[in-house]
């Protein structure tokens, strides 16, 4: 009775075997490593237009709730518009307005000044816990957007002319401090977005 020898692989076969191994594994290496920068690069594209979302949306909010209440300067010797855009200013836009919720029922009002700082290309929104602040109290200033190159408002009038500056050039008194714009234009230029237009109804 004979005996049939077991048959193996080669040592050919098994470096063949090998060398397609590593080539497949490579393959799926380079693959996932592709699918995870995709994801990257679309987790980062979504956390900016999210950015850009939530800026208009406290542009919008903030303009379309704007209050008639001046605010008296930090020296207390004046007072300061309720809506200011000027480009002769270091902020973008300062606005008193409504809207500032009071879940917690603290000793404050509901209204708030709002600030908009452009420095370096990033959007700051400031604010004090007080509208008629003084040097005592502490601004919480918080970053909502970078790569930003312009901000600019375009406001239209109660006789329908539009202005870039408010209050309106002419407009002196205590009534130029409590004037409101009937709407405003929001212009957001950005770094790789170009323009952003926003047009909002300012509420009587």
């Amino acid at each position: 009775m004979s005996m049939r020898r077991a048959k193996g692989f080669t040592l050919i076969e098994v470096l063949v075997s090998m060398a397609v191994f590593a080539v497949m594994t490579i393959l799926a290496y380079m693959s996932l490593g592709q699918t995870l920068s995709n994801a990257d690069m679309l987790t980062e594209r979504m956390d900016r237009l999210q950015a850009i979302q939530r800026t208009m949306r406290y542009l919008s909010n903030d303009l379309t709730a704007a209050s008639p209440r001046p605010v008296r300067d930090e020296l207390g010797q004046g007072y300061s518009p309720a809506v200011m855009v000027s480009a002769a200013n270091d902020f973008a836009l300062a606005v008193t307005h409504g809207g500032w919720t009071n879940p917690a029922g603290l000793p404050r009002s509901t209204q708030q000044r709002s600030v908009y700082l452009l420095e370096d290309g990033k959007l700051f929104r400031v604010y004090y816990n007080v509208l008629d602040s003084t040097y005592s109290n502490n601004a919480i200033s918080t970053e909502i957007l970078d790569g930003v190159e312009r901000l600019e408002f375009r406001l239209m009038q109660d006789n329908g002319q539009e202005t870039n500056q408010w209050p309106p050039l002419g407009a002196q008194g205590p009534s130029a401090e409590t004037m409101r714009p009937r709407a405003v234009e929001i212009i957001l230029t950005l770094e790789g977005e170009g323009e952003i237009r926003r047009i909002i109804e300012v509420a009587s």
